[in-house]
Formats: structure tokens, C-alpha cells, sequence
């Protein structure tokens, strides 16, 4: 295989073919050297090989990092293509979606997520990644204490406007939502006929289990009402008030987080963005407490595959 990079960006690492060798093949015989690369680059793409649609994906998965994970505490709307393999989130077109770690809000994440370009948008539509080593060093220390010493917490409202927690939580069961958010540290208020509203605090910086270092980990940015565009924004409030937003982040304690903190971090995850176009058949994986991602509008049918894989809370693996 051929490694190199795009030029002038610092995420991906590309992995070329140099020979006749199948994208599988490839792994198998570098599976080790991969893993290492995606682990200090923060991400690699394969680039020039036949991947092979869905199906293919699905391979590439478990050759490089087992069974893909299921999609669970869902925060955005995806559907799925085959098995545990989904599509990017099914925002409109217009809309930019914000860099962020999925699922960095749960108590535990993938640890890999792997994006696979069926088709490429007309204009724009790249998948922007950001290494949040490198937003880390972009946030004042002091801006980090605070969340370190705080916390951050995140507030959800599931309704018939935002979205129904049946849909989110994948059951119609109330019982079942208490238990799973009781195992993972989510306090639970039942809101009106069938209404719900979660709590959960989570730390903002975490330890990456291979490479020992901190890295800033975390959906307070995301899930704030201030990453939304203007006119969202105005809209939402409008619409629920700010205690009823779908998603809104707080300080640990409850407290409002300062506008110009959320600017501050905000200007964090843009300085450290790079972008590129995606190409047909285009696979990326992400070592995803290094990189954040997010989505560019776009014109044209665009298709990005997803799947996520290594769970957090399991052994391992360099």
C-alpha cells in the first residue's frame, strides 16, 4: 500500500493500491500498521480501490475493527442501509452540521466510525475534520478548567415537535428508556401525556486509551442552541422556549454557559478544520476521540455511508 497525504491537509492519511491487491487483502496484511496510522494521524482514507457498495463496507468493518455497532441513544435521524450500516444523518441540504465526536454525550461511544462515499454532492458536501488535539490547544486554559472542574450537561426534549423518544430510544416501552438511562447516568422526567426530558453530566475532557493523552471529548459545543444558525436559532426559541429545546448544553451545575465562551469554543473547532471532496467510493476511518466531523451543504445526491465500531467499554485493541 501507499500512504501519503492530500495536499496542504493534515486529516486524511491516503492509502493508495501500489499493486493488484484487493482493498481486504490490503487490510489483512496490514491490518496493525493501519491501526497505528489511524491512531496517530487521527484518521485514514483509502482511496483508488473498489470497495464494493454496502456489502463491501460491511467487510471492510470487520476486517479492520470486528462487528460494526448498532446505533444506539440516537440524537439524529439516520436510516439504515443494511445491518448496522446507515446513512449519514438526514438533515436537509442546506443545512451545515457542526463538528463533532459521536456520541460523546453517552457513557460510552465508538471508538472507530468509518464514512463510505456512494455518491459524491454536485457542490460542496465535504465531511470537514477537525483533530481535537489540535482544538484543544486552540481553548484558553482557563475556558478548560472550568468546564474540567464543572462539568458539562446535556438536556434533551423528546416530543411530537422535536422528535418522539420512542423513535430516539428505538421502543415504545417507558420502563425500558428508564432502566437503559438509568445504566448509563441519565436522569428521566416524564413531561406532560408523553413527553420526556433527560439530564446527564459528563466529563469534557477524557484520557485516550491508547495514547494516554487528554483530548477535548465532548457534544457541549454541538448540542448548544449557538451552533445553530441565526435564524434556527431564533426560531427554535420561539417555538419552545429555551427550557423545551430539543438539545441544549449547560454547565455541570446547571449554569448557562456564557455566550462568548460557546463563541470561543466554537472559533476552537473552526481553526483546527480541513476539508476535502469526496470521490466515489472514497472510505475514510476515524479514530473518533481524535477527530471531530461534520457535514458542508450541498447541492446533488450525495450519499455518505456510516458505520461505527470498537465500543468504548470494551478491551482494547492498539
Amino acid at each position: 500500500m501507499l500512504v501519503t497525504a492530500l495536499p496542504g491537509q493534515s486529516l486524511p492519511a491516503v492509502i493508495e493500491p501500489d499493486n493488484d491487491l484487493s482493498i481486504l487483502d490490503v487490510i489483512k496484511e496490514n491490518r496493525a500498521e493501519i491501526r497505528s496510522l489511524i491512531t496517530r494521524t487521527g484518521a485514514a482514507m483509502f482511496r483508488g480501490f473498489e470497495v464494493g457498495g454496502v456489502d463491501g463496507l460491511h467487510d471492510v468493518v470487520r476486517a479492520l475493527s470486528g462487528a460494526p455497532l448498532d446505533y444506539t441513544e440516537r440524537t439524529s435521524p439516520r436510516s439504515s442501509l443494511s445491518g448496522n450500516v446507515f446513512t449519514s444523518t438526514d438533515y436537509p441540504p442546506t443545512e451545515e452540521i457542526f463538528l463533532h465526536n459521536e456520541c460523546s454525550y453517552q457513557a460510552q461511544w465508538p471508538m472507530k466510525v468509518f464514512f463510505y462515499c456512494l455518491q459524491p454532492a454536485e457542490t460542496q458536501g465535504a465531511t470537514p475534520f477537525a483533530d481535537v488535539r489540535e482544538v484543544y490547544r486552540h481553548i484558553d486554559p482557563a475556558v478548560a478548567e472550568e468546564f474540567i472542574r464543572r462539568k458539562w450537561m446535556y438536556v434533551r426534549n423528546f416530543s411530537e415537535m422535536g422528535g418522539s423518544w420512542q423513535y430516539f430510544y428505538d421502543t415504545d416501552d417507558r420502563s425500558q428508556v428508564e432502566r437503559y438511562c438509568g445504566s448509563q447516568g441519565i436522569d428521566v422526567e416524564w413531561v406532560g401525556t408523553d413527553g420526556l426530558r433527560t439530564r446527564a453530566v459528563r466529563e469534557p475532557v477524557h484520557p485516550h486509551p491508547v495514547t494516554g493523552e487528554p483530548v477535548w471529548f465532548n457534544h457541549a459545543t454541538f448540542f448548544h442552541i449557538s451552533s445553530l444558525p441565526q435564524i434556527y436559532q431564533e426560531e427554535m426559541l420561539e417555538m419552545y422556549g429555551e427550557e423545551n429545546l430539543p438539545t441544549n448544553s449547560y454547565y455541570g451545575d446547571g449554569a448557562r454557559i456564557p455566550d462568548d465562551v460557546m463563541k470561543h469554543l466554537q472559533k476552537a473547532y473552526r481553526a483546527a478544520l480541513t476539508r476535502f471532496d469526496w470521490q466515489a467510493d472514497d472510505l475514510v476511518v476515524i479514530d473518533n476521540m481524535l477527530t471531530a466531523h461534520g457535514r458542508e451543504p450541498f447541492t446533488g445526491g450525495r450519499r455518505i455511508a456510516i458505520a461505527m465500531a470498537e465500543a468504548s467499554d470494551a478491551p482494547v485493541e492498539p
